[in-house]
């Protein structure tokens, strides 16, 4: 038998790894040996993975809490597997499904059912990244059309703002001069300054 690994992966500044890392210590799997990625999904350079894959051997066990842990979409999860079972020769459990427990099984019948199973449950794992993906902008869209304003607040336009316009244009001074006075960065005066153009004419 070889050394049992945890590997946690979550996916966006918002989440935090308790409830993985909970149930890995329900598994006995000692601290030093899970490995844990925090960083958003659209990066999928994992350090601690690639340190994780290099330290197993053949016949270690790598528990993971949900099988979309191991990639972010149906093609990824399936070729992480193969990599972990095929090219490792590693074991595999996946605590929130224990039909996906490869020491079980090991014969023919075996191989085939937990590979159906696996297919079957890294395509719903992708289905169900993509309809919260699309019930999240439903939401922001419906958001918007409510009035809901996303990102920073607008900063107040400054009082002087007309006056040290009208000197700029009139290139009575600098915009660098104008931005100073009206205490906005030189971008935010010529953005505005634009949209004070357009309402003129």
């Amino acid at each position: 038998m070889g050394t049992a690994y945890g590997y946690v992966r979550v996916s966006t500044k918002e989440q935090n790894e308790d409830r993985q890392m909970r149930a890995l210590h329900e598994v006995q799997i000692a601290e030093k040996n899970i490995f844990v990625d925090r960083q958003s999904g659209k990066d999928f350079d994992r350090p601690k993975y690639q340190s994780l894959l290099r330290k197993m051997r053949p016949e270690d066990l790598l528990y993971v809490k949900s099988i979309d842990r191991l990639g972010r979409n149906y093609e990824e999860i399936l070729e992480q597997w193969r990599i972990l079972t095929k090219e490792k020769k590693v074991d595999i459990i996946v605590l929130d499904m224990p039909l996906l427990d490869t020491r079980r099984g090991k014969d023919l019948m075996g191989t085939f059912l937990s590979d159906i199973v696996l297919q079957v449950l890294s395509f719903v794992a992708e289905n169900e990244h993509k309809n919260i993906r699309e019930r999240q902008k439903e939401g922001i869209d419906a958001a918007k059309l409510r009035g809901v304003q996303f990102g920073r607040p607008q900063k107040p336009v400054p009082d002087n703002f007309i006056q040290v316009y009208h000197r700029w244009i009139n290139k009575e001074i600098s915009g660098v001069e104008a931005a100073k006075e009206c205490n906005l960065t030189k971008t935010t005066f010529y953005r505005w300054a634009k949209e004070e153009r357009k309402e003129s004419f």
